[in-house]
C-alpha cells in the first residue's frame, strides 16, 4: 500500500480513507469518550455527503493516508494501460477480489480493477454487477487523480476513460 508516514494532518488536507476514498480533513477535535479525552480527525467526504471521525491514534491502523505522490499515480495510470488479466474463476470470487482491491485504497490496485473490467466500448457484454464495480473503481480513482492534479472529478474521469479507450484500441 502507499506510504503512511505522515499523520500530522491539519484542516484542509486531502486524505484517502480506504473504504471511502478521498476526503478532506475539517479539523482535529477532542471529545470525551468513556471518561477519556480522545483526539479525532474530522473528515468530510463531499461525494457521499458524509462525515467521519477517526481517532488520531488509530489513523494508521485504519489505513488513513495522504494523497498519492505523482510517481505512485503514474504507476497506477501505467497499470491502466497494461493488458487485462481476467482470471477464469467464478464471478462471485472475482467480484469479491475486485471489491477488496477497491476498498484497499491503493490506486494501483484500483487501476487493476478498471483495466480488467474494461472490455470494449460496447457495455452490453458486461453484467450489471460488472458495470457497478467498474463505476465504483472509476469514481474512486478519479477522485484521487482529481485531488492530486487539482482538476475536477469530471475531468479526471474523462482522462481515465480516454486512457482505457486507447488501451482497447491498441489491443484490437
Amino acid at each position: 500500500m502507499a506510504d503512511n508516514d505522515n499523520f500530522d494532518f491539519v484542516a484542509g488536507d486531502y486524505v484517502v480513507y480506504p473504504a471511502h476514498g478521498v476526503g478532506k480533513i475539517e479539523g482535529v477535535e477532542t471529545q470525551s469518550i468513556a471518561g477519556m479525552e480522545v483526539s479525532l480527525y474530522a473528515i468530510s467526504f463531499e461525494k457521499e455527503r458524509m462525515r467521519l471521525k477517526i481517532p488520531v491514534m488509530k489513523a494508521k491502523t485504519a489505513g488513513l493516508r495522504k494523497l498519492s505522490s505523482a510517481d505512485r499515480l503514474k504507476d497506477a495510470l501505467k497499470t491502466l494501460q497494461g493488458r487485462a488479466r481476467v482470471r477464469r474463476t467464478m464471478w462471485s470470487r472475482r467480484a469479491q477480489e475486485y471489491e477488496t482491491k477497491i476498498n484497499s485504497g491503493d490506486p494501483v490496485a484500483i487501476a487493476e480493477v478498471l483495466r480488467d473490467l474494461k472490455r470494449s466500448n460496447d457495455d452490453s457484454e458486461q453484467s450489471y454487477s460488472e458495470r457497478q464495480i467498474y463505476q465504483s473503481a472509476l469514481e474512486r480513482l478519479a477522485r484521487e487523480v482529481a485531488a492530486v492534479r487539482e482538476i475536477t472529478e469530471t475531468q479526471a474521469t474523462e482522462q481515465l476513460e480516454e486512457m482505457l479507450g486507447q488501451t482497447q484500441q491498441a489491443a484490437a
